[in-house]
């Protein structure tokens, strides 16, 4: 009989006999499954998909996690009651609890998702804890946990990945930093200095969030789209992106980057600067141990993953103290971080305990 995942997936030959957690990652189109164990190992070693179905409502939506929550499960040979909580991460904006914003969102668009509790709607229908974190914040904590190992819970971090929009992620001492109203790490709408950013003459970037010369109408395929490409196609009239229209040659940037076309440089030079520029007031605020950067950005060709690294490193600007201290570094598994993250979060929430990715029991009370 066929899995029902839409892609391979390849399960660790270890299946231990203690409890677990499951993580679930919801997307626009596809929900991203995973099984940690309570000695710190993901079960699943590749990405665990299906279809997500968010844009036909929460009722729908709400089921087909629960589904691949059973999908995975049997993908694992776990059996549902040796699970003690799910965590679960989806895009948003929401609150930290996982409430729905009242205007929606780009995934969220459908009616019935305005002020939507999703955390408690899937708690409701597993009948298992459901502990909630944004989809950025979770790929945060499992960049934060898969580059420190045992020293996670003694650092701290921040972390930004580039999308359609340009999420962020606080993580210190090994724990997500949420805020009040679970809007810490909005990393992407801080105000970037434009002094040496924009060319002469440009028009400075606006944002969806209403903003002006935040770091998201910089970096993101939304700022690409509505702020820098047409810029820059003024500068190169005869470009052949011209031809296309303006969000498929937005699309079309990153791959002419990686074979060394000079306006799309320009475009991601700008983009680094951008984040650097974000990452240098981190530095003031938490002084991380590390800078996290993630997304189709750095998705790319190893040559151009590392100029723009490079970029956003010469951008950063650290007292001699904290240079010696500090790195810039690519989030880890991007497409299966925001699954592990959330099942890292729920394990913390079931251990009490600081978590680890080191095949180690985590705490005592877990077996």
């Amino acid at each position: 009989m066929p899995h029902p995942f839409e892609k391979g997936a390849s399960v660790s030959l270890r299946i231990p006999d203690s409890t677990v957690v499951v993580g679930l990652d919801n997307g626009g189109t596809t929900n991203n499954a995973t099984v940690l164990d309570a000695y710190g190992e993901f079960l699943v070693e590749t990405l665990a998909e299906t279809p997500s179905r968010v844009q036909e409502g929460p009722v729908i939506a709400v089921q087909a996690l629960a589904e691949a929550f059973a999908s995975v499960l049997a993908l694992t040979g776990i059996s549902r009651d040796r699970v003690r909580a799910v965590g679960f991460d989806s895009p948003g904006p929401s609150s930290a609890t996982g409430v729905i914003s009242s205007l929606g969102s780009t995934n969220f668009r459908h009616p019935g998702w305005r002020n939507f509790d999703f955390r408690a709607a899937l708690e409701d229908l597993l009948g298992i804890p459901v502990v909630y974190n944004n989809d950025t914040n979770a790929a945060a904590l499992y960049a934060h946990h898969a580059h420190f190992g045992l020293e996670a819970p003694h650092r701290s971090s921040v972390a930004m990945i580039v999308g359609t929009g340009l999420g962020g992620g606080i993580v210190q001492e090994g724990a997500v930093i949420r805020g009040s109203s679970g809007m810490a790490g909005e990393l992407g709408h801080v105000l970037v200095q434009l002094e040496g950013l924009l060319e002469e003459g440009q028009p400075v970037p606006l944002c969806n969030c209403g903003q002006t010369g935040d770091a998201e109408s910089f970096a993101s395929l939304t700022g690409i789209t509505m702020n820098l490409l047409p810029y820059w196609l003024t500068r190169f009239p005869d470009h052949p992106l011209h031809a296309l229209p303006i969000d498929k040659a937005a699309r079309a940037v990153r791959g002419l980057a990686e074979r060394g076309d000079e306006m799309a440089l320009k475009i991601f030079e700008q983009q680094a600067i951008a984040i650097g520029r974000v990452f240098s007031i981190a530095a003031n605020f938490t002084d991380p141990d590390a800078y996290f950067v993630g997304g189709g950005v750095v998705e790319a060709a190893p040559h151009f993953q590392e100029w723009f690294l490079a970029q956003v490193r010469d951008h950063t600007h650290l007292r001699e103290e904290q240079a010696s201290r500090s790195q810039v570094a690519v989030v880890p598994d991007l497409d299966m971080a925001g699954a592990r993250g959330a099942a890292l979060g729920a394990l913390a929430s079931v251990t009490g305990a600081s978590i680890n990715l080191t095949g180690r029991p985590v705490a005592s009370s877990v077996g």
